[in-house]
């Protein structure tokens, strides 16, 4: 599958009937594209600060859209109008940069989905940036998905190995993004609206990319220039839910408030703007037209689907089947599509077993093909919008009538590789992994049924 960032959207769109497989890779390629940020980003840029205000633009921003984001700005802004600053986005994840564009703004990578120290190192970068300001100045913040591992700074009495410790058990426990965000943000020196209160009293204008249900500016990377409503009794109650032990200073320091967030109303959020460019629904449109225009009905059941990524899987076959044998609650032929962001529940395995490989879209393939059990005429494709599905390097899977024939013709027995989250082990050899690369955006979860 060509690189979607790199890819139009082409006129010509496969027939569903004969290449179900290459349509529903142009559904996701449709959304994606719709999601890039310079096709987003210039009704929302603030005019420069006029050079007798003497005034500074400084960029600053995390996410794994982070440099698509830093060169969409640098090509819009003007040329003679100053621009400096530094942006922090996942390993491999810079786009090459447009033949004749001066680098104005500093792009450095770090890991996701847990911390390191280049992502340390680029916090307290961006921290120190922005000390001094003064209100003639502007700061454009660029948020994106994956901000909160990338712009990791520990609150007092935690060291990065503590971030690091947290952060994998709240990846497994099966935590929803919400509740991660909410600890991470009282845990944290820069995110929950504090990367805000260190900028007064320049100007803060955030654009930022959803890759959260319900499209919420303080969960998206935690919300480092946003106010958060969340407390530290909310972090607390989190923390004890999943067992999630943290050190006994950092405990009491939740316990009496100590590490409270900016709340709303604070008067460091005096003149800032927040400005979301591009969200999951607006993607999920863009494939639904694109459905249409192939003579196709296409219905979105929403963008905030949350759950256990298998049960979702499920509930989607459910749907489908009903479609596929009763031409209910829908007629075929008919594509769903639905978007949000599940969790995955990493079980525990026997001395021994292999590590399961995989991601939230793996094993909603997994789920859903489970359910399905071949069922004729229902195709799907679930991938990550950021082309990374966890840590592998394929974007998601792809599920076919005869996904669950073949594998056990091969031996394979789904349940298995169910029982160690092992998506990639079990699409791979089936030629069902979608592989398209970092794709320099990320408006979370994409899934789409076609039912011929």
């Amino acid at each position: 599958m060509p690189h979607p960032a790199n890819t139009p959207v082409s006129v010509a769109i496969p027939d569903p009937a004969t290449q179900p497989r290459a349509f529903l890779e142009h559904l996701f390629r449709a959304a994606v594209t719709r999601a890039l940020p310079l096709e987003n980003t210039a009704r929302y840029l603030p005019a420069p600060p006029t050079s007798q205000s003497g005034g500074r633009t400084i960029v600053i921003g995390a996410g794994k859209a982070g440099g698509s984001m830093a060169q969409a700005v640098e090509a819009l802004w003007p040329l003679d109008a100053p621009l400096e600053g530094l942006v922090v986005t996942r390993y491999h994840h810079i786009p090459p940069r447009p033949t004749g564009l001066p680098q104005r703004i500093e792009i450095v990578e770090a890991a996701h989905p847990v911390p390191d120290a280049a992502g340390l190192a680029a916090a307290e970068r961006i921290l120190a940036m922005v000390q001094g300001l003064t209100k003639a100045d502007l700061v454009l913040c660029l948020i994106s998905g994956g901000g909160s591992a990338l712009l990791s700074l520990p609150a007092d009495g935690l060291t990065l190995a503590d971030k690091q410790r947290i952060n994998k058990d709240l990846l497994n426990s099966g935590a929803n993004i919400s509740e991660m965000n909410c600890v991470r943000k009282h845990l944290s020196r820069i995110k929950g609206g504090r990367l805000a209160a260190a900028c007064a009293p320049a100007r803060v204008v955030t654009l930022t990319i959803s890759d959260v249900p319900g499209d919420e500016p303080s969960i998206i990377a935690s919300g480092p220039t946003v106010p958060d409503a969340t407390t530290c009794a909310d972090a607390l109650a989190i923390l004890k839910r999943y067992g999630i032990e943290v050190p006994a200073s950092v405990l009491a320091d939740l316990q009496s408030s100590a590490l409270e967030t900016p709340k709303p109303g604070d008067k460091a959020f005096i003149g800032h703007a927040v400005h979301m460019i591009a969200t999951p629904q607006q993607s999920l449109e863009a494939a639904a037209e694109v459905a249409r225009a192939a003579g196709l009905a296409a219905y979105i059941l929403s963008d905030e689907m949350e759950g256990e990524s298998r049960e979702v899987g499920k509930v989607h076959a459910a749907l489908a089947r009903a479609v596929a044998l009763k031409g209910q609650p829908f007629q075929k032929p008919c594509v769903i599509l639905s978007g949000g962001e599940t969790t995955v529940t990493i079980r525990r395995q026997p001395e021994g077993t292999p590590r399961g490989r995989g991601g939230r879209a793996g094993e909603f393939c997994m789920g859903l093909a489970l359910a399905l059990q071949g069922q004729a005429g229902v195709h799907a494709l679930a991938a990550d919008t950021d082309g990374i599905d966890g840590v592998e390097d394929n974007a998601g899977a792809y599920v076919e009538p005869d996904t669950l024939q073949r594998a056990l013709a091969a031996g394979m027995k789904l349940d298995t590789f169910l029982d160690r989250n092992d998506a990639y082990g079990y699409f791979d050899p089936l030629g069902g992994l979608v592989v398209t690369g970092p794709t320099h955006t990320n408006v979370n979860d994409f899934r789409a049924l076609l039912i011929l």
